[in-house]
């Protein structure tokens, strides 16, 4: 199963990294063997480069710089582990999150005014995605340029890999060196991937249901536009049967609130599939953007090192803003329901058995949309905004002691 053909180019690319790694909807049983075969793949790619990376920690121990060099790779390859763990416990409520953003979302009847919130959507995932994608992409050729450029003035029994690999074979020596080479570059690209797909998906997720509040705040205040010319014109003249106005009225109304409980629904379902990779990753991330500023502004390397971190704390930077923004626009939309609910016409609605449930349903939406709907840590932590300036301090603080440690120890 795939999706349509579509302008989104957010969910297009996405869509394809997702493949890669394995974790999207199969249209039939040959195709779920790829699935799965692709996934097992991805499994022994993050195993493979946690093995390099926990080996050569053993073997540097005692080297502070290589040290914090091979943890910051850790992390980055714990993430991309957990993420698909996660997601493969929680797979089939996760296609049906995809299938319901197929079907309720991308491809609904929308009017002219829908379709530019729709669009507006679409620009955010593109502008987001693609700044992330560049960022990881550049990230990762950094990490394939670095052996190259070094070895351009070594000799071939001298030649350096991306990352050290610790077995007793002539690894400098062709064709193992080759052969380790298109390994370690193959695992690397495959694990980035892996890193970043996951959260890509997640903001478009949360910007559409964020575009999906806006689109029914304007149902809300226009609901009349959603009824036929001859009851606007019952309502306009207030003759004596405009109890037929307030029957159609809350018909049209009992529509909006049954999308009101589906979206409340889907970003339930969202904080289930997505609470615990939301808790790691924002507990990660200070830690990340210390260890990259590290790298960058203290420690003694090469400048296609500190190429490398530039380019990954750019994307850290713009992943925790895409995370962070996005889930805050949940929260804001969801409780502009209640203000929505203000503009309609309900001052004019009669005092009829259907004028009297629609003000006592309105009010009970009102009252419902005070509560917002959100993403959490694991419930410890609600995921907006001042997430991203709380990381950002605290990526700050733990820079600071660190920088406090390496000129007392200097």
């Amino acid at each position: 199963m795939s999706f349509r053909k579509t302008d989104d180019v957010s969910i297009s690319l996405t869509s394809i990294f997702m493949k890669l790694v394995g974790l999207w909807i199969a249209a039939n049983k040959s195709e779920q063997r790829v699935r799965n075969i692709t996934v097992g793949y991805t499994m022994i790619a993050i195993i493979f480069g946690t093995w390099i990376q926990i080996t050569d920690m053993c073997y540097s121990w005692g080297d502070f710089s290589t040290c914090i060099y091979i943890t910051c790779n850790l992390l980055s390859l714990s993430m991309a582990f957990l993420k698909i763990l996660v997601l493969l416990a929680h797979k089939e409520d996760f296609f049906r999150l995809i299938l319901y953003l197929q079907e309720r979302f991308l491809y609904a009847d929308y009017n002219d005014y829908e379709k530019r919130i729709i669009i507006g959507c679409k620009r955010k995932c593109i502008f987001f995605v693609s700044f992330l994608t560049f960022s990881i992409m550049a990230t990762l050729g950094a990490y394939v340029l670095k052996p190259i450029i070094a070895n351009i003035s070594r000799n071939t029994s001298d030649r350096i890999l991306p990352f050290n690999m610790w077995v007793d074979l002539p690894l400098t020596v062709t064709p193992y060196y080759e052969i380790t080479f298109v390994l370690q570059v193959l695992s690397l690209y495959h694990i980035g991937i892996t890193y970043f797909c996951f959260d890509n998906f997640l903001c478009i997720l949360n910007l559409h249901v964020a575009a999906q509040f806006r689109i029914l705040q304007y149902r809300i205040s226009n609901i009349t536009d959603l009824m036929n010319r001859e009851t606007l014109e019952i309502n306009q003249r207030f003759s004596a049967s405009s109890s037929c106005f307030a029957n159609k009225y809350y018909e049209t109304f009992k529509k909006c609130i049954r999308q009101h409980q589906a979206l409340i629904a889907y970003c339930k379902k969202l904080e289930e599939v997505f609470n615990l990779i939301v808790l790691v990753q924002i507990l990660v991330f200070s830690m990340m953007i210390c260890l990259h500023g590290y790298q960058i502004l203290i420690a003694k390397t090469s400048n296609i090192v500190r190429t490398i971190f530039i380019c990954h704390i750019s994307g850290c930077l713009c992943q925790l803003l895409m995370f962070t923004y996005s889930c805050d626009c949940i929260i804001r939309e969801s409780l502009n329901i209640a203000i929505a609910v203000y503009r309609g016409p309900w001052p004019f609605l009669p005092s009829t058995t259907s004028g009297k449930m629609m003000r006592k349903d309105l009010t009970i939406v009102i009252m419902r949309s005070s509560v917002p709907c959100y993403l959490t840590g694991r419930g410890f932590f609600i995921v907006s905004l001042e997430t991203y300036t709380s990381v950002l301090s605290t990526a700050a603080s733990y820079f600071t002691l660190l920088k406090q440690r390496v000129e007392a120890t200097s």
